[in-house]
């Protein structure tokens, strides 16, 4: 018996050291790097990953964007601010001070005040008991294991809690993933980085065909030297939509970039859909035609 109620204790020390290692962890303040920034935040585009995780290249411009901003001397409080007025508070992975996260701290407290109740129960139990006397003995045995079992499901909640609840926010970080994929893609089109740009929009392309997003990613291949693939994704666009004067737009400067002998008749396709356009004159001078 008392071999038992060693190895119970024994037991119990150990998995409320881990419980208590496992909550400490979790709340203990972490170095403000660029990869901790990327850490705290859910990548739009993924399920349940954070932006330090994903290989999705949305996940890939947006620690290029942290990194960018702490090199100009922004506070990481104003790098992860600078998200949320993007996505909203849901693009943070911390838990909330709540629900979940209150249980968190609370469980293992009570699990404390219940291990502390037991012992001195049953210590005023076998005082007060004879020594021959069945009781206690059924009874200590019974507490110890409800209270090993209790701790137990601590360690299950602690481990297990916090994955799923960061699951549940990544959902909801992202209602429209395609609507946010744009965004980002006209945010570092705006900083020059058209590349990156046109990685972006051909995931949004994957998320939602639609043709807006298509010139999005023809444009932007357009712009990081990729005639050839620009051609290739806004050509499917001018055949749903032979009037379309910026897909035109599109097609023609593409194929005069790549040297296609078709860049000219579509240029003057564009001219005749849209001769009052902002690119018209620019489009007259390449043709000579002013």
């Amino acid at each position: 018996m008392m071999a038992r109620r060693l190895a119970a204790s024994a037991l119990l020390v150990l998995l409320l050291a881990g419980a208590g290692v496992a909550v400490w962890r979790s709340a203990a303040p972490q170095p403000e790097s660029a990869r901790t920034i990327a850490a705290q935040l859910l990548c739009p585009a993924c399920q349940g990953e954070s932006v330090a995780q994903s290989q999705s290249p949305m996940a890939a411009a947006m620690r290029d964007t942290i990194a960018q901003q702490l090199a100009a001397g922004r506070s990481p409080r104003q790098v992860r601010q600078y998200f949320v007025d993007r996505y909203g508070p849901s693009i943070l992975s911390d838990p909330p001070h709540g629900g979940l996260g209150v249980v968190l701290w609370i469980v293992p407290i009570v699990i404390v005040v219940l291990a502390v109740v037991l012992a001195w129960r049953v210590r005023r139990r076998g005082a007060r008991a004879p020594e021959t006397a069945r009781g206690p003995s059924r009874l200590s045995p019974q507490l110890w294991d409800a209270l090993a079992a209790a701790v137990v499901v601590l360690v299950a909640v602690v481990a297990v809690a916090s994955p799923h609840q960061h699951a549940g926010t990544a959902a909801a970080a992202s209602p429209q993933p395609s609507t946010d994929l744009v965004a980002l893609g006209r945010s570092l089109e705006s900083q020059g980085r058209y590349a990156e740009a046109a990685a972006v929009y051909q995931d949004a392309v994957t998320q939602d065909p639609d043709d807006a997003v298509r010139l999005r990613l023809a444009f932007a291949l357009l712009r990081s030297d990729q005639a050839a693939q620009a051609v290739s994704v806004a050509g499917p666009v001018v055949d749903r939509h032979p009037d379309d004067a910026q897909a035109l737009l599109l097609l023609g400067l593409a194929q005069r970039a790549q040297g296609s002998t078709e860049a000219a008749a579509t240029l003057h396709r564009f001219l005749k859909a849209a001769p009052n356009d902002p690119a018209a004159g620019e489009v007259r001078r390449l043709l000579g035609t002013r």
